[in-house]
């Protein structure tokens, strides 16, 4: 990745407006600047918060971020976060997206991250939709691109029974519909 991540985790940051008056830790690498004092990195890291709503994300990485449309990797794990809001979508450079650790609840909204072409990476582990029996089929198929999901690879195995999975899942729904 394109310099040292910006790291916001462990701050007590309740909503990302809080974000704003931090100052990022500082890592191995340090922190880079250009000369409008924004960060030369692609990374960002709101780990191990308390954040409810991310509905200002778009402020956020422009505020901390020098090319914040450039944003590849994103962690958000341990958090409060409910849904997969939107926002996520617009982020399109997205390669990898930490989610675990939150209160993710309905599976269908992964869906959404379709809209990310070049997400290779993502862990939804540690949310009430890991108990769902398909869990793992549902995101795959949703995402067919994925190199890895919750930490581990996804094999071509796993991409074969997504899809049977998907067809299965679309023939079962058409018929129900029809029988309406």
């Amino acid at each position: 990745m394109y310099g040292a991540p910006v790291d916001l985790s462990f701050k007590h940051i309740c909503n990302l407006a809080d974000a704003w008056t931090q100052k990022p830790s500082e890592g191995l690498r340090p922190l880079k600047r250009n000369s409008a004092m924004k960060y030369i990195s692609h990374s960002l890291r709101l780990n191990n918060n308390s954040i409810t709503n991310i509905q200002d994300l778009h402020k956020t990485t422009s505020h901390f971020l020098a090319e914040p449309s450039q944003l590849a990797w994103l962690d958000l794990s341990f958090n409060n976060i409910t849904h997969i809001d939107h926002v996520l979508c617009e982020l399109h450079e997205l390669r990898v997206l930490y989610l675990h650790g939150n209160n993710i609840f309905i599976l269908s909204e992964v869906e959404r991250l379709r809209a990310l072409p070049h997400l290779r990476s993502i862990t939804l582990h540690g949310n009430p939709i890991e108990t769902n029996k398909a869990y793992r089929n549902r995101v795959i198929s949703a995402l067919p691109w994925l190199k890895n999901m919750d930490f581990s690879a996804v094999t071509q195995q796993e991409r074969v029974m997504a899809k049977i999975w998907h067809q299965s899942n679309t023939r079962s729904q058409s018929i129900k519909d029809t029988l309406k």
